[in-house]
């Protein structure tokens, strides 16, 4: 009867072990600092051109790389920019990020308001608020204050 209780209690720590190690080794890797940030545009592809980008975008001029190529399944255009030069680890880093001093927020901004040009024309923006304030909506309003306008929590 100890043998039993013996060899269940080894076969449950080495599943256990092999568990964890396997939980260790797949963890993906941290993305790319300058990592491709991309929308996928309701508009054929021969509408989108890398050199007539639309104004948000058209302000960062020369500091982005752009790339514009159709979506799967022809749905649309693909239109992905990134930074030429890598933002620096403290302007990426937590605090940056939450005080709202991460460039790369600002450029995830002006990709939406392109998207939304090239689509409607114009970005649209609420005119008023819409309800009154309940506890969940606070919650909605902190969670978006936490996305910082990147549109990820």
């Amino acid at each position: 009867m100890v043998a039993k209780k013996f060899w269940a209690t080894a076969a449950g720590l080495t599943g256990a072990a092999v568990v964890a190690r396997r939980a260790r080794t797949n963890q993906p890797a941290p993305p790319p600092a300058n990592r491709w940030l991309t929308v996928t545009v309701n508009r054929p592809p021969a509408d989108v051109q890398a050199d007539k980008l639309p104004s948000p975008l058209q302000e960062y001029g020369e500091r982005i790389e752009t790339r514009v190529g159709p979506a799967p399944g022809d749905r649309g255009t693909e239109l992905a920019v990134r930074f030429r030069e890598a933002p620096s680890a403290a302007a990426q880093s937590v605090p940056a990020r939450l005080t709202g001093n991460d460039p790369r927020q600002d450029l995830r901004i002006a990709l939406r308001e392109a998207k939304a040009l090239l689509e409607a024309g114009e970005v649209m923006r609420p005119d008023a608020p819409t309800t009154h304030p309940t506890p969940g909506g606070r919650l909605v309003g902190l969670l978006s204050r936490r996305a910082s306008g990147e549109g990820v929590l």
